[in-house]
């Protein structure tokens, strides 16, 4: 065994075109559902070449997430759909204690740029650190776990411990800030949001670290918390608690520190999103109203929370409240767009998608699925780039749709190798 050391490494992109600020990065994932893999996608709109590692005859469990978009006799999630594009996907049993598959996975590190992995259990397939880095001294290794690894610290028994994104959002303090105040329940927020804001900082601490990399540095481990990623993005709630000892409390959809701030129902049943923050905003807000701002001042109605709870505050919320439910939502935006107040209608994906704002900016792509052979509609990229803007090279990609490919053209290997890896169930 070690064929691994009589292979060169060949340059990315291989597979796919060559765009975007990071193409030569080669990304190898043994990960699955949303936060490890979505940081995938992000790389590899902007260029990277991704491989993602399954498990043979399983595959991403993500593929089979309700709902699921058909065609003909062949089905597959519209998650994967969205977010399962630009990967290459290679079948492979991941456990090391087959010869096979360790020469192939070694192969592959020895091939990549980045290792991004959620496995957590890593020691029980025979992985470790520093068989990596002897192969790909380079290499950028990422964990994306729920309590993270412990040798970044923290109680190696709640490190283990498997996490989910509304784990995540409960244990990163978020869930507790969700809802309306006590006696009623705290929330946690829809759409995967911690998996999906997990995603950005893995997709950041990797890019950062590969940047250290073209600059002649070495390989290193980045280790990603969802914990730690939710908890991140509380605001000023650290050092409220850590400097003022005040625990910072839920308060519904109004902003307690100053008004106008929140959200609001309208005449038609449509909510209506406002925030007035700031003396000049305020001004105009009131303005809008054809409120008196001599009588309701900023200082006194507005401005703090002291202001927001005094008696005049609550005039003023009363008079917000009842000038919107007077009128429809549209009516509400009109008007306060006129006088320049930032304001929203809380919109279904429905309405957004026909929008001709959204339209106009490209947001909506077609490009076809791997697996249902059909063109699919999806959500386009995020940011935007002038000078090097991203793609999808191809739809999501079917189970196993390119282990040969790897196997003989990167890796090496005969066709007669690669059929012995399949009557073994090593791959697909």
């Amino acid at each position: 065994m070690g064929r691994w050391k009589n292979i060169e490494k060949k340059a990315a992109p291989y597979f796919m075109p060559s765009y975007g600020p990071l193409s030569g990065m080669r990304v190898l994932m043994s990960a699955t559902i949303v936060a490890a893999p979505f940081a995938s996608t992000l790389l590899g709109e902007m260029g990277a070449e991704v491989i993602q590692l399954e498990l043979p005859k399983i595959g991403d469990p993500f593929r089979k997430q309700f709902p699921p978009i058909t065609h003909e006799d062949r089905e597959v999630s519209a998650g994967w759909v969205q977010n399962g594009r630009n990967r290459l996907s290679f079948t492979l049993n991941t456990n090391m204690k087959y010869p096979e598959s360790k020469e192939i996975f070694l192969s592959l590190i020895k091939n990549a740029d980045v290792w991004l992995e959620n496995i957590v259990w890593l020691d029980k397939l025979g992985i470790t650190e520093e068989m990596l880095f002897e192969v790909n001294p380079k290499l950028v290794i990422c964990h994306v776990s729920g309590f993270g690894r412990p040798q970044f610290g923290g109680i190696p028994e709640i490190c283990d411990k498997p996490s989910y994104d509304n784990i995540g959002q409960a244990e990163g303090g978020y869930t507790f800030l969700n809802g309306f105040p006590e006696p009623s329940p705290p929330t946690f927020a829809a759409s995967f949001i911690n998996d999906y804001l997990t995603a950005l900082f893995t997709a950041f601490g990797i890019s950062a670290a590969y940047a250290n990399v073209l600059r002649g540095g070495k390989g290193q481990v980045v280790d990603i918390a969802q914990v730690e990623t939710q908890a991140r993005i509380l605001d000023d709630a650290w050092t409220v608690w850590a400097n003022l000892g005040i625990v910072k409390e839920r308060f519904g959809n109004k902003v307690p520190i100053f008004q106008p701030g929140g959200v609001y129902r309208a005449k038609d049943g449509r909510y209506v999103s406002l925030g007035a923050f700031g003396p000049a905003v305020y001004s105009r807000f009131i303005n809008a109203l054809g409120l008196d701002l001599e009588y309701f001042n900023y200082d006194a109605a507005g401005a703090t929370k002291t202001a927001v709870n005094s008696p005049l505050g609550q005039e003023l919320r009363h008079k917000t409240e009842e000038w919107i439910e007077s009128r429809t939502a549209q009516e509400c935006y009109e008007q306060l767009t006129k006088f320049k107040v930032p304001c929203g209608i809380a919109k279904t994906t429905q309405e957004i998608h026909s929008d001709p704002h959204w339209q106009s900016r490209g947001n909506f792509i077609k490009y076809v699925d791997q697996t249902l052979e059909k063109e699919v509609e999806a959500f386009g990229f995020v940011p935007k780039l002038s000078g090097t803007p991203q793609q999808v090279w191809r739809g999501s990609p079917r189970l196993g749709q390119d282990t040969d490919a790897i196997l003989t053209d990167l890796l090496g290997y005969t066709e007669a190798e690669v059929q012995g890896f399949r009557g073994k169930g090593i791959i697909d």
